[in-house]
């Protein structure tokens, strides 16, 4: 077969940049005129560009093994956009790859594209009701690193009022200037990049106005001396990003506040309290929980993968080593802290220390009772981190046999959000800032020796795991959205 000339690659691209472009408006009226989110493999494509869109064909292309590209989704969206769907979420990369397979499989007999999207999505469509009973209001408790990401993913997932909002913000007292200056610090961010919206202060109501959104700062020292139902907010979901209280004594002084109804910290928690790992153990939350913490960032990182080894090939024993960026904990030059090490400059030094996360998993997988250890170095990158597991497992294996369970798992599993897959033989650190998985598993990095086995897992420890806190702030709202394919 002749090689394309370059003319030619130069106007297949062309023509799939135009199909993209007329896709855009689609997806954006469908998400706000609807709430139907559009995906492509757990990639969402509301609010994005039209490279964005065409670098998550090629993903697919790559990691599936496939030749879907937007002359295949173009026509199936415009099948979608016919339908009377709401509330709902659809993975167009994966409706569009069952198409594909029964035009092969029935040739002449295949279904047109309408017809196959109108019998396949049959269960979706004309059910207009709302996936909650009444709005959710949230507040953020802090408005540091994890603060002012959690508000960007509140605000993106907003297509109506009528489900959740974003509706405050509370930090410390703040000096002459303090608005504009987190205003700032929240439209210009320089590991994730500019804000993608648009955002007013409006000094006289003490509120920032993102994307329409108006979001009120408060100004308290502690949670108690705070009335919500002050600013019209009633029974509010607390997002408590400071790590300031971890134990249920000190997250019910949030509940004391009139109009809070739950508390969600984002970081684990200590005692009794549910330490949950969306995709794993958030069947563990009901909704009686009035608190509940989404435990820490190498935890939701190294759980999923670890439970599907273990599923699959069993763990006998294992240690897992976190390579962690460093955090506001540590001291950008060598200066007093109470902790061991991390007096020493973050921004000069590997810094070794302590994880929880290994002995932290056991409560989100009881099976690993005992099984685990963990450590953590902390070193001088500012944002995405990598977890670096030695297993032994109860049986033999091969590198290609354990690749392609984790990348059937990463494509075609309820677990796609939790774990990611690349075979990227370059991939560094940086390439994964941004991510929404809470993993990313590096398949060339994998080493297997009969038993024994070595997972290099990447993940971006502070907006990958805003990306599970924002699931699990779904659950505990109580958001049901209906969704296409249905968990596998």
């Amino acid at each position: 077969m002749d090689r394309p000339s370059i003319d030619d690659y130069f106007g297949d691209w062309k023509q799939r940049e135009a199909l993209v472009q007329e896709m855009i408006p689609v997806i954006g009226r469908l998400f706000s005129q609807r709430n139907v989110a559009i995906y492509i493999y757990g990639r969402p494509l509301h609010n994005r560009s039209v490279t964005f869109i065409m670098k998550s064909h090629r993903f697919v292309r790559q990691i599936e093994r496939n030749e879907m590209s937007e002359f295949e989704t173009y026509p199936v969206l415009m099948a979608v956009a016919k339908l009377d769907l709401w509330h709902s979420q659809i993975d167009l990369g994966k409706l569009t790859v069952s198409f594909m397979e029964q035009l092969e499989s029935k040739g002449a007999d295949a279904q047109d594209v309408d017809t196959f999207a109108v019998e396949e999505l049959d269960y979706l469509a004309g059910v207009s009701e709302a996936p909650i009973k009444k709005p959710q209001d949230v507040v953020l408790y802090g408005f540091g690193r994890i603060g002012r990401l959690m508000a960007r993913l509140l605000i993106e997932r907003t297509s109506t009022p009528d489900i959740m909002r974003l509706r405050a913000i509370v930090v410390r007292p703040g000096q002459v200037g303090d608005l504009q200056k987190r205003a700032s610090l929240f439209t210009s961010d320089s590991v994730h990049g500019a804000f993608q919206g648009t955002l007013r202060v409006d000094e006289e109501n003490n509120c920032l106005i993102a994307n329409g959104n108006v979001l009120k700062v408060i100004y308290a020292n502690s949670p108690e001396e705070i009335d919500y139902t002050k600013y019209g907010i009633d029974d509010a979901l607390i997002i408590d990003n400071t790590g300031k209280w971890r134990d249920e004594a000190g997250l019910s002084l949030h509940l004391q506040s009139n109009g809070a109804g739950k508390v969600l910290l984002t970081a684990p928690g200590k005692g009794d309290l549910k330490n949950i790992v969306y995709g794993i153990n958030d069947d563990q939350m009901n909704s009686d929980d009035k608190i509940v913490t989404a435990a820490s960032c190498t935890t939701n990182a190294i759980a999923p993968v670890l439970k599907v080894v273990n599923d699959k090939f069993g763990i006998c024993n294992g240690h897992v080593e976190t390579v962690h960026a460093y955090t506001n904990d540590q001291n950008l030059i060598d200066n007093y802290h109470k902790g061991s090490r991390r007096g020493r400059s973050a921004a000069l030094n590997m810094v070794l220390t302590e994880t929880g996360a290994a002995k932290a998993v056991v409560k989100a997988i009881p099976e690993l009772e005992g099984k685990l250890t963990g450590n953590a170095i902390r070193v001088p990158i500012p944002n995405v981190s990598m977890a670096i597991m030695n297993l032994t497992l109860e049986r033999e294996t091969s590198k290609e046999e354990l690749n392609e369970y984790l990348r059937d798992i990463a494509l075609h599993s309820k677990l796609q959000d939790q774990i990611s897959y690349t075979e990227s033989a370059d991939a560094v650190s940086s390439d994964f800032v941004g991510t929404r998985e809470a993993g990313i598993v590096d398949s060339n990095a994998t080493i297997v020796n009969g038993r024994n086995c070595v997972l290099y897992l990447w993940y971006d420890n502070e907006f990958g795991y805003c990306c599970q806190v924002g699931r699990m702030v779904y659950k505990m709202a109580g958001v049901n959205l209906r969704q296409y394919p249905l968990e596998e």
